[in-house]
Protein backbone atom coordinates (compact mmCIF):
# COMPACT_ATOMS: atom_id res chain seq x y z
CA UNK A 1 0.00 0.00 0.00
CA UNK A 2 1.54 3.62 -0.74
CA UNK A 3 1.28 6.27 1.73
CA UNK A 4 -0.26 9.36 1.79
CA UNK A 5 0.48 11.76 -1.57
CA UNK A 6 -0.94 15.11 0.21
CA UNK A 7 -3.06 16.77 2.28
CA UNK A 8 -4.67 20.22 1.06
CA UNK A 9 -5.85 23.09 3.22
CA UNK A 10 -7.27 25.89 1.17
CA UNK A 11 -5.94 29.13 2.46
CA UNK A 12 -7.20 32.45 3.05
CA UNK A 13 -4.25 34.38 3.62
CA UNK A 14 -1.28 32.18 0.84
CA UNK A 15 1.32 34.66 2.66
CA UNK A 16 0.64 33.65 6.42
CA UNK A 17 0.33 29.76 5.64
CA UNK A 18 3.73 29.65 3.50
CA UNK A 19 5.60 31.16 6.98
CA UNK A 20 4.00 29.12 8.58
CA UNK A 21 4.50 25.87 7.15
CA UNK A 22 7.77 26.48 5.24
CA UNK A 23 9.37 29.04 7.60
CA UNK A 24 7.76 27.93 11.34
CA UNK A 25 8.13 23.94 10.47
CA UNK A 26 10.80 23.48 8.03
CA UNK A 27 9.18 22.38 4.81
CA UNK A 28 10.24 23.07 1.33
CA UNK A 29 8.11 24.63 -1.59
CA UNK A 30 8.23 21.96 -3.86
CA UNK A 31 6.29 23.52 -6.62
CA UNK A 32 3.93 26.63 -6.99
CA UNK A 33 1.43 26.29 -9.87
CA UNK A 34 -1.73 27.57 -10.95
CA UNK A 35 -3.87 25.50 -12.98
CA UNK A 36 -7.53 26.29 -14.98
CA UNK A 37 -9.70 23.40 -14.83
CA UNK A 38 -13.33 22.21 -14.42
CA UNK A 39 -12.52 23.21 -10.42
CA UNK A 40 -16.52 24.32 -10.03
CA UNK A 41 -17.48 20.91 -11.15
CA UNK A 42 -14.82 18.87 -9.30
CA UNK A 43 -14.70 21.08 -6.06
CA UNK A 44 -17.62 23.44 -6.31
CA UNK A 45 -15.45 26.17 -6.56
CA UNK A 46 -16.68 30.13 -8.21
CA UNK A 47 -13.59 29.80 -10.04
CA UNK A 48 -11.85 27.46 -12.40
CA UNK A 49 -8.23 28.97 -11.26
CA UNK A 50 -6.66 27.25 -8.59
CA UNK A 51 -2.98 27.80 -7.29
CA UNK A 52 -1.13 25.07 -5.70
CA UNK A 53 1.62 25.14 -3.75
CA UNK A 54 3.31 22.26 -2.47
CA UNK A 55 5.42 21.86 0.72
CA UNK A 56 7.26 18.86 1.67
CA UNK A 57 10.60 17.12 1.47
CA UNK A 58 12.74 16.91 -1.65
CA UNK A 59 13.99 13.70 -0.43
CA UNK A 60 10.71 12.27 -0.54
CA UNK A 61 8.74 14.50 -3.13
CA UNK A 62 6.21 11.75 -3.60
CA UNK A 63 4.62 11.59 0.20
CA UNK A 64 3.99 13.58 3.25
CA UNK A 65 3.36 17.17 1.37
CA UNK A 66 0.95 19.66 2.35
CA UNK A 67 -0.68 21.27 -0.43
CA UNK A 68 -1.91 25.00 -0.03
CA UNK A 69 -4.56 25.74 -2.57
CA UNK A 70 -6.03 29.67 -3.13
CA UNK A 71 -9.21 29.93 -5.24
CA UNK A 72 -10.19 33.71 -5.90
CA UNK A 73 -13.70 34.06 -4.29
CA UNK A 74 -13.11 30.75 -1.92
CA UNK A 75 -15.81 31.02 1.32
CA UNK A 76 -14.32 31.25 4.74
CA UNK A 77 -13.95 28.04 7.20
CA UNK A 78 -16.20 27.65 9.90
CA UNK A 79 -14.28 28.70 12.91
CA UNK A 80 -11.86 26.11 14.67
CA UNK A 81 -14.18 24.07 17.42
CA UNK A 82 -12.63 24.07 21.15
CA UNK A 83 -13.49 20.44 21.19
CA UNK A 84 -12.92 17.55 18.98
CA UNK A 85 -15.24 17.32 15.50
CA UNK A 86 -15.80 14.26 13.44
CA UNK A 87 -14.25 14.81 10.60
CA UNK A 88 -10.73 15.93 9.61
CA UNK A 89 -8.78 15.90 12.62
CA UNK A 90 -4.76 17.29 12.41
CA UNK A 91 -1.99 17.30 10.87
CA UNK A 92 1.17 15.40 12.88
CA UNK A 93 4.63 16.00 12.09
CA UNK A 94 7.65 14.73 14.08
CA UNK A 95 9.28 17.57 15.08
CA UNK A 96 11.63 19.02 18.05
CA UNK A 97 8.46 20.26 20.04
CA UNK A 98 10.02 23.31 22.01
CA UNK A 99 12.29 24.28 19.08
CA UNK A 100 9.23 24.13 16.65
CA UNK A 101 6.91 26.09 18.56
CA UNK A 102 10.02 28.84 19.44
CA UNK A 103 10.24 28.98 16.22
CA UNK A 104 6.78 29.48 15.49
CA UNK A 105 6.36 32.25 18.06
CA UNK A 106 9.13 33.99 16.77
CA UNK A 107 7.19 34.80 13.29
CA UNK A 108 3.92 35.19 15.51
CA UNK A 109 2.44 31.95 15.36
CA UNK A 110 1.63 31.06 19.38
CA UNK A 111 -2.89 30.25 18.34
CA UNK A 112 -4.20 27.23 20.18
CA UNK A 113 -0.84 26.09 21.85
CA UNK A 114 -0.53 22.93 24.11
CA UNK A 115 1.62 20.62 25.50
CA UNK A 116 1.28 17.64 27.35
CA UNK A 117 4.28 14.78 27.89
CA UNK A 118 2.84 11.38 26.89
CA UNK A 119 4.40 8.81 28.82
CA UNK A 120 5.66 5.58 26.94
CA UNK A 121 5.15 1.43 27.88
CA UNK A 122 8.76 2.09 28.85
CA UNK A 123 8.87 5.09 31.05
CA UNK A 124 10.28 7.58 28.90
CA UNK A 125 8.15 10.75 28.22
CA UNK A 126 7.69 11.97 24.74
CA UNK A 127 6.71 15.79 23.86
CA UNK A 128 3.75 16.70 22.43
CA UNK A 129 2.25 20.14 21.49
CA UNK A 130 -0.68 21.59 19.56
CA UNK A 131 -0.76 24.93 17.73
CA UNK A 132 -3.44 25.88 15.54
CA UNK A 133 -2.02 26.85 12.00
CA UNK A 134 -3.50 29.69 9.52
CA UNK A 135 -6.64 28.64 8.29
CA UNK A 136 -7.54 26.68 11.76
CA UNK A 137 -5.89 23.50 11.17
CA UNK A 138 -4.73 21.58 14.22
CA UNK A 139 -0.93 21.04 13.77
CA UNK A 140 0.05 18.16 16.33
CA UNK A 141 4.37 18.01 17.54
CA UNK A 142 5.25 15.00 18.76
CA UNK A 143 9.24 15.25 19.63
CA UNK A 144 11.64 12.42 20.58
CA UNK A 145 11.61 10.22 23.84
CA UNK A 146 13.05 11.83 26.19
Amino acid sequence: MRGVHHAAICTADVDRSIRFWRDGLGLTELFDQTFTGDWPELFGAKTDRLRSIFLGDPQTPDTGIVELVVFDRAGHAPAPSAEPRHGFFLLSLQRDVDATLSTLAALGFTDGVRRISMPTPDGKAVPMAVITAPDGVLVELIGPPA
